[in-house]
């Protein structure tokens, strides 16, 4: 009576400093918002990301994909990153919902009213 009919949850999934792994997308999976490490979003920073252990926006946008979450924000960027939101649009390419954060950007995560 108090609480009202049981409904699913809400799922958030962080992950930082990391290469991808197989249990990130086990705690990301079918999560309302993702925010996820984008460090590197040039193409030719690929061994860097390996040498340093972070992952590309493209990475993490295969493990949301993986994961089915509803929305992908990236952050924690490289300091030679200056202008994230323009490799959105490639990284949109395998996750649509996919977005540079930054500083200061919030969401309302809301109850599925459908469940």
């Amino acid at each position: 009576m108090v609480l009202g009919p049981p409904r699913k949850g809400i799922r958030l999934a962080y992950t930082t400093d990391t290469r991808p792994t197989k249990s990130i997308v086990a705690h990301a999976t079918e999560a309302d918002l993702f925010i996820c490490e984008g460090m590197y979003g040039e193409d030719d920073k690929m061994n860097k990301a390996l040498e340093h252990k972070h992952m590309t926006f493209y990475e993490a946008a295969k493990l949301a994909k993986e994961a089915n979450a509803k929305e992908l924000w990236l952050t924690h960027y490289s300091p030679s990153l200056i202008r994230p939101e323009e490799f959105i649009p490639k990284t949109r390419k395998i996750f649509p919902a996919a977005y540079a954060a930054k500083d200061g950007r919030t969401t309302v995560l809301e109850f599925d009213k459908n469940e």
